[in-house]
């Protein structure tokens, strides 16, 4: 009876907990970022106000503003001004922003000139950037390129339960 027990024993299937998980991961980037610049060119302003005054300019078709234009920026006729009434309140304000000259030329890449809004941009370069990846043995070497970006990563995942 003992060995048929024995026996039995052995029939009995058990649950086998023997799950085992295993990942590994590698990976490298290398990137060159571009070097890049931008300019908005400033347009030429002029304003004028005042009470209990007289304005007088050289053109009397015009009291004050803008004349001929010389590589984008105009040429300003300011006005003298006098109290209209003497002794009575008065003000007077006048205001002008000189504008951004226009270049007569292209720029070359990289740099910026004044025509209007402007985005320039230069090549990345890789240069003797480097990077190798053997058997999750990694190397970066950034080397002399520009705007270089070098990313390496490694994962190893084990689960045994």
């Amino acid at each position: 009876m003992k060995k048929l027990l024995l026996l039995a024993a052995f029939c009995i299937q058990f649950p086998v907990f023997a799950d085992i998980q295993s990942s590994f991961t590698s990976s490298i980037k290398l990137e060159s970022v571009s070097a890049g610049t931008s300019a908005d060119k400033i347009g030429s302003s002029y304003s004028i106000s005042g009470t209990n005054i007289t304005t007088t300019s050289g053109d009397a078709a015009t009291v004050g503003g803008f004349g001929s234009l010389t590589n984008g920026v105009p040429s300003v006729t300011m006005p003298s001004a006098t109290q209209t009434v003497a002794g009575e309140t008065f003000s007077f304000t006048q205001s002008y922003l000189e504008g951004d000259a226009t270049t007569g030329s292209a720029p070359t890449v990289g740099n910026v000139s004044n025509f209007s809004d402007l985005t320039s941009t230069a090549a990345g370069s890789v240069g003797t950037a480097a990077i190798t990846l053997d058997h999750h043995t990694m190397s970066l070497a950034g080397g002399t390129g520009t705007g270089i970006v070098l990313t390496g990563q490694f994962v190893t995942d084990l689960t045994i339960d």
